[in-house]
């Protein structure tokens, strides 16, 4: 796919799964309200502003990432190569991620119990996919180099430093290090 049609149609995606998810829906359940449930509130909705903003760095990059390999995060039009880069050297869906961050924020700062709800139901409903649909179809699609990213990378909770794939001289030695001193000691028999 061409870069600027990979970015017509990624900005069309964001725009109409983020703002469906994102804004649409918690704005139809009424969880778009005010509230200040407890004293000294405007400094967790200060917080929520944070967590929104920062929430969007890694879902931004990730698209792109994608644009740059030459596709999408619409999986029907996913790019050709397995993207390693960007905030994909931390953790496996950063889009996720970054969302599940972006909805914290909007509970703290609307103070909406029903948006903590919300984020919960959507994070499992995410997780699901990604278990069921996502990484069996680029186990299929990439085969060892997905299950050498998935072996290195985790899915959820991200890297302390960025991981390089082997196929880079140095970096096999590095992620080999950082891989040994992330696992716990070993107790003597």
């Amino acid at each position: 796919m061409r870069k600027p049609a990979a970015a017509a149609v990624s900005v069309g995606w964001g725009v109409a799964v983020g703002g469906t998810f994102g804004c649409l829906l918690p704005w139809l359940l009424g969880y778009w309200h005010f509230h200040h449930p407890l004293p000294y509130w405007p400094a967790a909705q200060a917080a929520g502003g944070l967590l929104i903003a920062v929430g969007l760095v890694p879902v931004v990059q990730a698209f792109v990432e994608f644009i740059r390999a030459d596709g999408t995060p619409v999986p029907v039009a996913s790019p050709p190569r397995l993207v390693v880069s960007g905030f994909y050297r931390y953790v496996r869906n950063p889009i996720y991620v970054g969302f599940v961050a972006i909805m914290l924020g909007q509970a703290l700062l609307f103070g909406s119990p029903g948006l903590l709800g919300y984020t919960a139901l959507s994070w499992c409903i995410g997780a699901a996919a990604v278990r069921f649909y996502e990484e069996p179809t680029l186990a299929r699609k990439f085969g060892t180099a997905y299950q050498e990213y998935r072996h290195h990378v985790r899915a959820w909770i991200p890297r302390l430093h960025p991981w390089i794939p082997a196929s880079q001289p140095a970096a096999a030695e590095r992620n080999r290090a950082e891989d040994r001193s992330a696992m716990p000691p070993r107790s003597p028999r």
